[in-house]
């Protein structure tokens, strides 16, 4: 489905991230990806090797989204790399969770800047070689979250709609370009930032608001993404699509 492509992912060591990783390039991509931290170079090291094979290229890059400078670094790196970039996708993310009365300045920056302004950073930097060539599909990470809210988690929520506003206005800005951007928002996905909402009580108050009553899974999220990376949704733009499990009706 993208055979030949050359996709970037971010923030995909674990995780949705790695998740997407492995299908794009079991479906013929091309992969970059990064990672933030030494204690995920392992895990990238051994994606790399699991997938580096019958002609797929995947490579991992320590690089921080939430770094305009270091973006503008990766994204030269993989032109030299890769010779192109197809599809861009924002993916990394962060949560810190509290309520607003006891969430302090630091914990609301960090997650507007990880989460956010990344889109922002990587979004602009893609851009130039995706109008160079006339084609380009970028594909970011938002949340039902930013759509329907959560008490305790407005820093969160906030920077996942602005991920929302970001996708539209760049759909209108580039669309004439042959560059779509689209958006994806997950529910709650088993993966190791929401394992505690497994948890006794917890869980069962997060179920029954699903209706198909269980957890989504990274690969599930991955297939969406797949799709948005391909031809097959080559008409489609400016457009937020929930993988929730209906959380969203």
């Amino acid at each position: 489905m993208v055979k030949d492509k050359v996709c970037i992912v971010t923030g995909a060591a674990r995780g949705i991230g790695a998740a997407i990783v492995k299908k794009l390039a079991e479906n013929g991509a091309q992969v970059a990806f990064t990672y933030i931290s030494d204690s995920s170079a392992e895990k990238a090291a051994a994606l790399e090797n699991e997938l580096n094979k019958d002609g797929i290229k995947v490579k991992g890059y320590k690089s921080n989204a939430a770094d305009f400078a270091q973006c503008e670094t990766l994204v030269n790196d993989v032109l030299k790399d890769f010779g192109k970039i197809d599809v861009c996708i924002n993916n990394a993310g962060i949560s810190k969770d509290n309520l607003l009365l006891r969430l302090a300045p630091d914990q609301w920056n960090d997650v507007i800047n990880v989460n956010l302004n990344s889109v922002y950073n990587m979004t602009k930097q893609v851009i130039r070689p995706m109008i160079k060539a006339r084609s380009g599909n970028i594909i970011n990470m938002s949340s039902i979250i930013g759509i329907r809210g959560n008490a305790g988690q407005a820093s969160y929520a906030a920077s996942k709609a602005g991920i929302i506003g970001f996708t539209k206005s760049i759909a209108l800005e580039l669309g004439s370009r042959n560059i779509r951007c689209n958006a994806i928002a997950p529910g709650f996905i088993e993966t190791d930032m929401t394992h505690y909402l497994k948890e006794g009580t917890a869980a069962d108050n997060f179920l029954k608001d699903i209706p198909l009553g269980r957890f989504g899974k990274a690969d599930e999220v991955a297939n969406l993404a797949l799709f948005l990376a391909s031809d097959m949704s080559a008409y489609i733009t400016g457009e937020v699509i929930s993988i929730c499990g209906g959380l969203s009706i």
